[in-house]
């Protein structure tokens, strides 16, 4: 468990997770020292991948640092609301709220949801200065370790842990906090995922070049510019009324793509019984000046009446020959009046299969809209500032994610996402669903949201996501029976100095004889199990059977059995062991003891057990899996 992490976290390198990668797919290319030849390498792809030694790309102070986040694994506990999962709304609902560090949360989901978030939003700090950024983390490594992790100077170590401890705001601190985040998101994104990024100009160039990098430019998908104002700043000091922000999007491959909007139909129609079917009339004139397509400047004459039409100013889409082949096929529609232009007829079975491209300007929702509608959520009280609005979000969820998409918000602060998300499976019947993260950041004393009661951010997400629940039952009562409104909570804890104590002095020989539930008080069950349930890739919110031991209660979850708690009695042993060969639908091929619960003479028991199971030539291989 926080034993076991703690002692790969020692091992870990920069490049260790990308390394993992190699020699999961390329491991004919290593060495038995574990090196990586590289000529074995370039053998094995050909000619067809050039091996640069050269090339453009972002350099920041903490690159390697922050890739040293990425290989890390988190120490974190997974503490599930109990209470609040109980309620009926919430018991079978398959939205998530986590309340913690977004990077340990990612760790948490890569387990069991790697390659399958469909759409991805998030709304990082966008480290104006004002915005209350400061780069600060707990990994607490010592100048000596992290100098020799990432093989540089202690100087430039020590640089590096000024901005994690006495936190920045600096461009190098913002990149090294956003880079192992985006390095994880671009993992839990299926292979036609897509991620949506809001940015300002502060470090809307870094995150395009980071970006480049983590997804590949051929990944990138568009930048589109949101008006969040409708009315010009005259507040500035400088003078420019800053009217938009960024919105970058990257898919995790070339498969990647948006939606798009459909095309509009309404439009056409069939006076005339045209054989063709419904038809539109389109503007027939062109984009270009007479000196830059002459070929396009001509007066046009209709065959049948003998009318002339004058040349507009751009000229005419098409050129003489291709405009004939239209005339003839009685595609243009000539006016009874020659100061009227021609238009051409467009036929619907021609883009019946068309999509509208996504405008790269999104200039029809204003953030003032989202500070209207979380006060009126909140009973006029204003508790987060400059929320998104509900409908910006949506826009961007129908580009990103079909009816049965899974979303993912990791910097959700309000809890803008998850009301979008509920309120469009409301609107098109889809099935949607929503994980979000927030860090318990404390609101200001003086807030309006700490005199309404809310202490933290992540407490003003929870709660706004009840309340547009509410609405949204109220104002679709038929549909709210069917509709997921609930979520599950859970909390990511940092473990205590105290049980840290406890748990480096453990020592099995200490407990040779009688087990002790001395570490176990410090966690609780639950939250052993709910942490090993996700580590497992059983998910947040996983549901294991719990089966009767005499007596001693353990849980059991497709291929593991779960021993958690102290004073599994020798026959409960037994009973464990005749489950496994007389009922052919129990069939685990691991026992989880939690360490510190069993002492030696009852791992050895359990140890002996197993062997005994394949011995009898009932083909059940289990092996006993000891986590501290």
């Amino acid at each position: 468990m926080i034993k076991d992490a703690m002692e790969k976290n020692e091992k870990a390198t920069p490049n260790g997770a990308d390394l993992e990668v190699l020699k999961k797919h390329f491991g004919m290319c290593f060495n038995s020292d574990g090196s990586l030849d590289l000529e074995k390498l370039k053998a094995r792809l050909g000619d067809q991948v050039a091996i640069s030694n050269e090339g453009y790309e972002l350099k920041f102070l903490g690159k390697n640092y922050a890739r040293l986040l990425t290989s890390l694994e988190t120490t974190t506990v997974v503490v599930p609301d109990k209470k609040h999962n109980a309620k009926p709304e919430n018991a079978k609902s398959k939205n998530v709220y986590i309340s913690g560090d977004n990077l340990d949360a990612l760790k948490h989901l890569l387990k069991s949801k790697q390659g399958q978030v469909k759409c991805i939003y998030i709304d990082p700090p966008y480290n104006t200065g004002s915005d209350g950024f400061v780069y600060n983390d707990s990994f607490g490594f010592k100048v000596e370790e992290l100098a020799s992790k990432l093989s540089i100077s202690e100087n430039e170590a020590q640089r590096i842990l000024d901005f994690t401890k006495r936190g920045s705001a600096s461009h190098s601190a913002w990149l090294m906090f956003m880079y192992p985040r985006l390095m994880l998101a671009r993992d839990l994104l299926a292979n036609d995922g897509v991620i949506f990024i809001s940015i300002d100009d502060n470090e809307q160039a870094n995150l395009k070049l980071m970006c480049d990098e983590v997804f590949s430019e051929n990944c990138f998908l568009g930048t589109f510019l949101w008006k969040k104002r409708q009315n010009v700043d005259s507040r500035t000091k400088t003078g420019v009324s800053s009217d938009h922000d960024y919105l970058l999007c990257y898919g995790r491959s070339a498969e990647s793509r948006i939606q798009g909007t459909e095309s509009d139909k309404t439009k056409y129609s069939n006076p005339d019984n045209d054989p063709r079917g419904d038809w539109m009339s389109a503007d027939m004139s062109g984009l270009a000046t007479a000196e830059q397509r002459p070929n396009l400047h001509y007066v046009l004459t209709d065959p049948v009446t003998g009318l002339k039409y004058p040349c507009p100013e751009t000229g005419w889409r098409y050129e003489p020959n291709r405009m004939a082949e239209l005339i003839a096929n009685g595609e243009v529609l000539f006016p009874n009046d020659a100061t009227k232009r021609p238009r051409r007829k467009k036929f619907l079975k021609d883009v019946e299969s068309e999509f509208t491209g996504f405008s790269t300007i999104l200039n029809t929702v204003f953030s003032t809209q989202g500070t209207r509608e979380l006060r009126e959520l909140f009973d006029d009280v204003e508790v987060f500032d400059f929320p998104k609005p509900v409908d910006y979000i949506k826009l961007i969820l129908q580009q990103g994610a079909p009816n049965d998409a899974l979303v993912l918000d990791f910097f959700s602060g309000s809890a803008t996402t998850a009301q979008a998300v509920m309120q469009l499976n409301a609107e098109d019947g889809g099935n949607r669903q929503f994980i979000l993260v927030q860090l318990p950041e404390m609101c200001p004393e003086k807030s309006a949201a700490f005199t309404a009661g809310y202490k933290t951010i992540d407490e003003i997400g929870q709660a706004r996501i009840k309340k547009a629940a509410a609405k949204i039952a109220a104002e679709n009562p038929l549909l709210a029976k069917t509709m997921d409104l609930g979520f599950k909570h859970y909390t990511l804890k940092e473990v205590e100095g105290k049980t840290l104590d406890k748990i480096e002095k453990f020592d099995l020989n200490d407990n040779a004889l009688a087990a002790t539930d001395d570490v176990l008080k410090e966690f609780g069950v639950e939250t052993v199990l709910a942490t090993w349930l996700v580590h497992d890739g059983y998910g947040f919110g996983a549901e294991p059977k719990v089966i009767d031991l005499d007596g001693y209660k353990a849980y059991w979850m497709e291929k593991h059995v779960y021993l958690i708690e102290p004073g599994l009695s020798d026959k409960g042993i037994s009973a464990l062991f005749d489950k496994f060969e007389t009922e052919g639908s129990f069939n685990p091929g691991n026992v989880v003891v939690f360490g510190y619960s069993f002492s030696w003479t009852q791992l050895e028991a359990l140890k002996n057990n197993l062997l005994k199971i394949a011995a009898n030539g009932t083909n059940k291989h289990v092996l006993l899996d000891k986590r501290y």
